[in-house]
């Protein structure tokens, strides 16, 4: 039997996730592919994989799937790595570049925008390099271990202000040529509208090719990865030169792995929200993948 094909985020933040298809017993089981949000996707889409690890807006746009129990990639309250950047306050953004490797953050972007920034700026896609987004943009939206390392280094010498920025002057060498920063946790900002986490990405696959076996598999994956996530955050901190403690914390306190009832209510408000602004047709409602179920892969999870 040929082995289901998996796509998989090439961010520190799905490590957890995937830790046994990886290093642990699972490996080998499936055939894995490593790309940017965006692409995972579009490879379920065209029927190129089975299984995705998917933005949680595509699920939306994408017939016939299903949903693995329990599993997400979400952030209770803030995440550090989904990051508007801007050479101004939001309030006055009128143009602003999209991080093209992103799909549900873009589009939390949108909603923040018409209904807690209450702008109508211009959007455009591109690059993930901060410098050169700004060049041409009032604002940008970044994602990812890139996201991640700017927050790391402004949090240092940032100040609040009084909208829920960080602001920071220098913050880097790369942003040199900005000379104030205006940084705002996009986690944090739809906390503050909706009063809900949000989920950005879901495992997601093809309803035919989901049996209680492999929904068991990618439970065992994410419980066996939080097990190890202070090896995971050593290795990461080798890999990408920030300190083990901090990259510890991102996975500990700001990623959070479970889609639990208050997770699925923020799922929930998200599309009805991005129904509302007609960014997409109509809500869908989730279809789970059949297996262990929902109430009590939480209940497992949370020890209850």
């Amino acid at each position: 039997m040929a082995k289901l094909r998996i796509s998989i985020v090439e961010y520190l933040n799905t490590a957890p996730l995937v830790w046994s298809f990886t290093r642990g017993p699972l490996r080998g089981r499936y055939e894995l592919f490593f790309t940017v949000p965006s692409q995972c996707a579009e490879a379920l889409r065209a029927g190129a994989v089975d299984i995705a690890i998917l933005p949680a807006i595509e699920y939306q746009r994408i017939p016939d799937l299903v949903v693995l129990p329990d599993l997400a990639i979400a952030s209770k309250r803030s995440a550090r790595s989904l990051l508007m950047l801007g050479k101004k306050p939001m309030k006055q953004a009128a143009r602003i570049a999209l991080d093209r490797s992103s799909r549900s953050t873009q589009m939390l972007a949108r909603i923040l925008c018409a209904e807690h920034w209450n702008i109508s700026p211009e959007f455009f896609e591109a690059a993930p390099d901060p410098a050169t987004m700004l060049r041409d943009a009032d604002a940008a939206l970044l994602i990812g271990d890139t996201a991640l390392r700017l927050a790391m280094a402004i949090e240092k010498t940032a100040t609040r202000s009084a909208d829920g920025a960080w602001v920071s002057s220098g913050a880097s060498a790369e942003l040199a040529d900005v000379d104030v920063l205006y940084v705002y946790d996009v986690v944090e900002a739809w906390r503050n509208l909706s009063g809900w986490p949000a989920v950005l990405a879901v495992w997601a696959a093809r309803r035919e090719t989901v049996t209680s076996q492999v929904v068991e598999d990618f439970l065992a994956s994410r419980d066996m990865g939080l097990a190890q996530v202070k090896e995971i955050a050593g290795e990461a901190a080798k890999q990408l030169r920030l300190p083990a403690e901090e990259l510890l914390r991102y996975l500990s306190e700001n990623i959070d792995y479970s889609l639990d009832e208050e997770n699925r209510r923020g799922l929930e408000a998200y599309f009805e929200r991005a129904a509302r602004l007609r960014l997409i047709p109509r809500v869908k409602a989730i279809e789970w993948a059949k297996g262990r179920d929902v109430s009590a892969a939480t209940a497992l999870r949370s020890g209850r």
